[in-house]
């Protein structure tokens, strides 16, 4: 299934020579996983508390959620290739981006024509989702991201809805049903991944 995940292993490519600079200079990939779910938690709660009275702000959010996946992908890439993994790594790096997408999508409950019941759907499917991709190795298959509307998509979807606020001021009513067809898609991303876990997984 198509995603933008997909992209993963060119951009990681363009980051390699400042992720060695960084590991070089002692940064490690547990503070990177914790600095981009700090700033991803003070930017949602910037946005539900001033967001809705000026719509500008969110501006900031395409801004963030392009540069979060850097951090994500800088992480990662910091255990993988200079030996920094850990299983503290592996529980902050599947719980901090449970926590930093549901601040940076629960803003738009307040932002009209959405609501809670939408935005709650997309933050409780989300966190499903990515459940469902960390129990692969459970069953003993890989970690699974199929799409779609997996974590990368969902970072473009939001963060064209911010960049779309922050221009316009507000948004048409029409944009409503984008949420529930998010969540319709985020179900598929549910099956797929459950599916895709299941073929992996050794049979006896």
């Amino acid at each position: 299934m198509i995603s933008i995940y997909q992209l993963k292993p060119r951009f990681q490519a363009l980051l390699r020579p400042m992720v060695r600079a960084l590991a070089e200079a002692g940064v490690t990939a547990n503070a990177v996983t914790v600095l981009a779910m700090l700033v991803s938690l003070a930017l949602g709660a910037l946005l539900f508390v001033a967001g809705p009275q000026r719509p500008a702000l969110f501006l900031l959010l395409p801004l963030w959620m392009f540069l979060r996946m850097a951090f994500n992908a800088v992480d990662g890439m910091l255990a993988r290739e200079f030996g920094q993994q850990s299983a503290l790594g592996a529980y902050l790096n599947e719980l901090t981006d449970v926590v930093s997408d549901a601040a940076l999508y629960l803003p738009f409950a307040l932002v009209a024509p959405f609501g809670w019941a939408s935005v709650g759907g997309v933050i409780f499917l989300s966190a499903v989702s990515e459940m469902t991709g960390a129990l692969g190795p459970m069953v003993g298959a890989p970690r699974q991201y199929d799409g779609p509307m997996g974590k990368s998509d969902r970072a473009f979807l939001f963060g064209a809805l911010g960049l779309w606020l922050g221009l316009a001021g507000s948004l048409p009513g029409w944009i409503f049903w984008v949420l529930p067809l998010a969540v319709a898609a985020i179900l598929l991303n549910i099956v797929n991944r459950i599916r895709s876990g299941l073929r992996a997984a050794p049979h006896p």
